[in-house]
């Protein structure tokens, strides 16, 4: 799990809830590379070990939200989205936003629960 670029803890657990923090596609504090979708690759997997360190699994997701710099990527976006959750479709958003930490060009972030 990459370190925190900001005074926030990566995954919150509220009873059965588990609320990971916005994920970029960071290793060891720098971006993996310049395009959008290396960096959703990478914010994916950043997500899905927060996850796992939270006690959760990408089938445990209930919602996401991606943040884009550019709704340009909209639809390459779709495409990594979906193969990463294969049949699994959580509610989703995804919003412009004007600029992401470090120069992102996209962030997820989501909730899990985990039924007992």
């Amino acid at each position: 799990m990459s370190k925190p670029v900001g005074p926030y803890t990566p995954i919150v657990a509220a009873g059965q809830w588990r609320v990971a923090s916005g994920q970029v596609g960071i290793v060891d504090g720098a971006l993996v590379d310049d395009t959008m979708a290396g960096q959703l690759h990478q914010a994916l997997s950043n997500m899905k070990s927060v996850l796992e360190s939270g006690g959760a699994q990408l089938t445990d997701v209930v919602k996401t939200t991606v943040f884009l710099v550019s709704m340009d990527d909209y639809a390459e976006m779709n495409e990594i989205y979906i193969n990463f959750f294969g049949d699994h479709r959580p509610a989703r958003s995804a919003v412009a936003v004007a600029q992401l930490p470090l120069g992102a060009k996209v962030e997820i972030e989501s909730w899990a629960y985990l039924a007992q």
